[in-house]
């Protein structure tokens, strides 16, 4: 199985012009696609934009909704899966949400932040309850968290456990909190033996500063492809034989003793 080249867009877009972050989608993919990539993964609340208060309100969408639709022709149109953040509206409540979108504009995976981080997000949006979601794409079995969520280790093991490959996380990482990028989402690759693609907001937005440092990180604990701090695309290649490879000579799944470990719940 080949591998699957993925690209990274690190940008915070337009907050605000939900027409304007259609656009730099599109032109991305445009990129990504040319590199050979077969998945684009865009930050936490890009449809959006973050830090922008009661427009979280007004700018939400159903997760089929027209930008959805939008989206999923720009997927078609250049041949690739593309995962984003948006605020999605469902009744009377808003979540921050992700949704992952085949390259034949199937949407595949829609998934609600599980922990909502700070005052903004608590009281802007309704926590989501469903931990782990799950697709395949590109011979990998593709997993979904936001942000915050791959802080907690029970989260991303609890994807380890269901069997992902490759878990895309949407961020919208601030200052001063650089060393989950640099140092934590590494670590929770290597300790649960799968890749992670941690695609970043970056700059300055509102009250908050983005600092950008997005990573396809591996099995082996290394980032295999890294930003720096300015608005960039970036790809790497999530490498299923590396993955076999890495998992025979790292079994910690195997090597787990669940029985001692009741008193966590």
């Amino acid at each position: 199985m080949p591998p699957l080249r993925t690209a990274l867009l690190q940008s915070s877009g337009q907050p605000g012009d939900v027409a304007a972050n259609l656009k730099i989608l599109d032109e991305a993919a445009a990129r990504a696609a040319a590199t050979g990539a077969g998945l684009l993964v865009a930050p936490e609340m890009f449809l959006t934009g973050y830090a922008i208060g009661d427009g979280v309100e007004r700018l939400a969408e159903a997760a089929d909704g027209p930008s959805a639709r939008a989206i999923a022709d720009i997927a078609v149109r250049h041949g690739l899966g593309i995962a984003y953040g948006y605020p999605e509206r469902d009744g009377g409540a808003v979540y921050n949400s992700a949704q992952l979108i085949g390259p034949d504009g199937v949407r595949l995976l829609n998934y609600r932040k599980t922990h909502l981080y700070g005052d903004f997000e608590t009281g802007s949006f309704t926590t989501g309850d469903r931990p782990v979601v799950q697709a395949d794409l590109g011979g990998l079995r593709v997993g979904l968290i936001i942000c915050y969520d791959v802080e907690f280790p029970e989260n991303v093991r609890a994807h380890a456990l269901a069997g992902t490959d490759l878990l895309l996380v949407p961020t919208a990482l601030m200052h001063p909190a650089e060393v989950v990028a640099e140092s934590v989402v590494p670590v929770r690759a290597f300790e649960n033996q799968l890749y992670i693609a941690y695609a970043n907001r970056v700059g300055q937005e509102g009250d908050f500063e983005f600092v950008g440092l997005s990573a396809l990180a591996g099995p082996d604990g290394t980032a295999r492809s890294r930003a720096g701090r300015a608005e960039e695309l970036i790809t790497g290649d999530v490498d299923p034989e590396l993955l076999t490879a890495s998992r025979e000579a790292n079994p910690y799944l195997r090597d787990r003793r669940p029985g001692l470990y009741t008193s966590l719940l």
